[in-house]
């Protein structure tokens, strides 16, 4: 015979670690950009990872992704709150510099503004995109030529993440 005592204990145990699992899959708000840090093609890519993190007055998420490629290095992300603001004031301000060994230009392509830096003794820099007022996304990168560099940049979504941003 069935104890219905015993079965009513066990599923009020086995209950709320059901309810734990399945909060503990539901997608991190940084997830949802994983799908745009895509594979390159020739180039070996850790697993994106990310965080979010809420304060009083600002919330901050960032997804990011490693790429390898011999000695060369990239690295993707996207970056929303106070953190992409610092990328966007040199994209808004229009900056333009140009020495023997370094260049940083803002330009807009396909109607998006983004900032270009590359230094050449060490072919370093990045592109830094401007994705809203408080989101951008950036592919720095070292040991890769600066239309390599802006090449792979091309390649990721920007107007998807956007789009992404509105969720």
């Amino acid at each position: 015979m069935i104890d219905r005592r015993r079965v009513v204990r066990l599923a009020l145990a086995v209950l709320p670690a059901a309810c734990f699992a399945r909060a503990a899959r539901a997608q991190q708000a940084f997830e949802r950009f994983y799908p745009f840090l895509i594979d390159l093609p020739g180039w070996t890519a850790n697993k994106p990872d990310g965080m979010a993190m809420q304060l009083p007055g600002a919330n901050m998420i960032t997804a990011t992704r490693e790429y390898r490629r011999g000695e060369a290095r990239a690295n993707a992300q996207v970056i929303t709150g106070p953190a992409a603001q610092g990328g966007l004031a040199m994209i808004q301000s229009g900056m333009k510099l140009e020495t023997g060994d370094a260049h940083v230009s803002v330009e807009t392509v396909d109607g998006i503004k983004l900032a270009r830096t590359f230094t050449v003794h060490d072919k370093s820099g990045a592109i830094v995109v401007g994705l809203a007022d408080n989101a951008m996304f950036s592919l720095s990168f070292n040991g890769v030529p600066e239309d390599e560099a802006f090449a792979l940049a091309r390649r990721f979504d920007w107007k998807g993440i956007q789009a992404a941003l509105a969720k």
